[in-house]
């Protein structure tokens, strides 16, 4: 699937929206975040299939109404709509990518009780994201954040938490503990064949480096 010419044009528009409200990040959600996404969502889109034009705007808008990265997550949200009905979008369309959005969060699914129903373009959104999460980038992502927030490395002291609420993951104890609350459970959360794949690698890597990060603290010895 291709885009038509006027979709390449609202695309860029959206990027260039997404530029605009993430300007100055510094919690690993800057464009070059938001760009690795795009990248790894035209990879699944080339083998899973898939709205392309729906997958390149939930990808690029992903975190443009995230409550860690806007004050106001509701204000967000409303000038999102403004702008993608400045591009001329249907309502239907619109409203499927803000679905896209709100289905990408690790914290919107621990919030569900009930196990999420996803569209194929959710789950390649989803799961691109989660993908820039882990392995290599995860790590440097993991730790630029932590030190953002003046989270702790490790302590021991501080065992890692198991069946988080939003709220509970939304209180971040140290770095290393975010890899058993969230990233070593990514691998197996991926939607998408593709996305499964892709994360293998990636998941083998986090987990040598967390052993390798306790062996030098001291921890396993």
């Amino acid at each position: 699937m291709t885009l038509t010419n006027n979709e390449k044009e609202q695309i860029m528009a959206i990027e260039k929206y997404t530029e605009e409200v993430l300007v100055g990040d510094k919690t690993g959600h800057s464009m070059d975040h938001i760009y690795r996404v795009v990248n790894n969502a035209k990879k699944i889109q080339k083998k899973e299939g898939g709205n392309l034009f729906l997958i390149l705007a939930g990808a690029y808008l992903h975190d443009v109404t995230d409550d860690k990265l806007v004050e106001d997550s509701e204000v967000a949200k409303n000038e999102l709509v403004h702008f993608l009905e400045s591009l001329q979008l249907s309502s239907q369309t619109i409203q499927e990518i803000l679905r896209i959005i709100e289905r990408v969060s690790f914290s919107h699914q621990l919030a569900s009780n009930e196990k999420m129903s996803l569209t194929l373009e959710e789950k390649i959104v989803q799961d691109a994201d989660r993908l820039d999460a882990i392995g290599a980038i995860g790590i440097g992502r993991t730790f630029y954040y932590g030190g953002k927030k003046g989270h702790a490395m490790y302590d021991s002291n501080i065992p890692p938490r198991e069946n988080l609420t939003k709220e509970e993951y939304r209180v971040n104890q140290t770095v290393i503990n975010h890899f058993y609350e969230k990233l070593f459970k990514l691998k197996e959360m991926m939607q998408t064949e593709t996305g499964k794949e892709l994360a293998e690698k990636r998941d083998k890597m986090m987990r040598v480096f967390v052993e390798s990060f306790l062996e030098e603290w001291g921890e396993n010895k």
